[in-house]
């Protein structure tokens, strides 16, 4: 009889813990039959870069995603998996992440050579906002927001750095501190420069170098929210007609659900009734 129950026991470990995989494994597959039903109707390549907090942490607890060099690697392959004239449908869904990696991504879509959509659905901040200024294209859900790419040096926007020296006099102002507004400077320098190499090719030099400054040095804080018009305003090639099959995507990419719940609906379209 003990042997039965130890039996018993491991197979429910077993299965508790295979549960979740399996749940994981049938989740990825129909990512991707969404994302060839999504190919099979626009004719392109289509790229996700989608940060949400999966289901399956480590040690059950959910891990925080952004734009790392992985995520640098794999879009670079994805793009030399394309045809070079094949369109690329890019559908980002980031609060951002490393310089580096969002510099890499943009430039590559920068040079592929057929057209580059890029969907945001929700929100593309910070590097996010960076891959849609190497876009040809920008379609954005009427409520989805972009953000400044101004650079951080450490935990602080590199432009409130450059302004401490404005603030005190020299003598009161440590080493490192210098140090940090020398770096500041170069950050702050090297980014501007870098998005308004990208938006010469999408307007007038004078007008780019312009939106630059505004989007690199500080104006606002590094949480903006810049809306579909106001994105528009600024001369980006934003347009609105999200395909729905971006949204049933999205579906299959959920928040880790929390203890209880904040947000209750009935999850069916409702429609206006007709009056006789």
């Amino acid at each position: 009889m003990p042997e039965i129950w130890i039996v018993l026991l491991v197979a429910v470990a077993l299965l508790i813990f295979a549960v979740p995989v399996i749940q994981q494994q049938m989740t990825l597959a129909r990512r991707l039959r969404a994302i060839r039903a999504l190919e099979a109707e626009r004719r392109t390549r289509v790229i996700a870069l989608i940060h949400r907090q999966e289901q399956i942490g480590f040690l059950g607890i959910p891990l925080f995603r952004y734009i790392d060099i992985t995520d640098s690697e794999e879009i670079l392959r994805a793009i030399r998996l394309t045809a070079p004239e094949m369109p690329i449908d890019f559908i980002v869904h980031t609060p951002g992440g490393l310089v580096l990696s969002a510099e890499q991504i943009a430039m590559a879509l920068r040079r592929h050579r057929g057209k580059v959509t890029v969907f945001v659905p929700h929100y593309a901040m910070s590097g996010g906002t960076l891959l849609c200024l190497a876009a040809d294209e920008v379609a954005m859900d009427e409520n989805a927001v972009l953000g400044p790419v101004d650079p951080r040096v450490g935990d602080y926007p590199a432009a409130s750095i450059l302004r401490v020296p404005h603030l005190k006099p020299p003598e009161e102002i440590e080493d490192k501190t210098f140090i940090l507004v020398d770096i500041a400077a170069k950050a702050q320098n090297q980014m501007r420069e870098f998005v308004a190499d990208l938006l010469r090719d999408r307007m007038e030099t004078g007008r780019a170098v312009n939106l630059a400054r505004l989007l690199t040095e500080g104006a606002w804080t590094h949480d903006r929210p810049i809306t579909l018009e106001q994105a528009r305003d600024l001369g980006l090639p934003v347009t609105t007609g999200m395909p729905a099959g971006i949204y049933r995507l999205m579906d299959l990419f959920l928040q880790a659900m929390p203890r209880r719940p904040s947000v209750a609906y009935v999850p069916v379209p409702y429609r206006e009734e007709k009056k006789e």
